[in-house]
């Protein structure tokens, strides 16, 4: 085999591994956090109370944030936040609702939302 052709295929060899790489992380990058409270939590289409109830998650139930953004500012159970964790159901709950363990972003910031 040539040194042209060897050099090739090490570089596809590493640039498929690199895209083996990202795409784990993209699919890893979702976190799952408990929700907290003594009532089953609303979660709305959008981040903000005005938005549409889609549907509940009971307390306890663990959901996966695959983003945060901004929106009305709500008292709950963890405090005072206008965070909103857009859940892998595509659905937002007020980040006072979820134990986090932190009043700041956890995850990457939500686009275009």
């Amino acid at each position: 085999m040539s040194l042209l052709k060897r050099r090739a295929t090490v570089l596809a060899g590493v640039a498929g591994a690199f895209l083996t790489v990202l795409g784990t992380a993209s699919v890893a990058s979702a976190a799952s956090y408990p929700i907290v409270g003594t009532s089953n939590v609303n979660a709305r289409s959008g981040p903000g109370t005005s938005y549409q109830i889609i549907k509940t998650y009971k307390p306890g139930t663990n959901i996966s944030i695959v983003c945060q953004t901004p929106g009305e500012t709500i008292t709950g159970p963890l405090g005072t936040s206008n965070i909103w964790d857009k859940t892998s159901d595509g659905v937002f709950v007020s980040d006072t609702y979820v134990k986090t363990g932190s009043d700041g972003y956890v995850v990457r910031q939500c686009s275009g939302v």
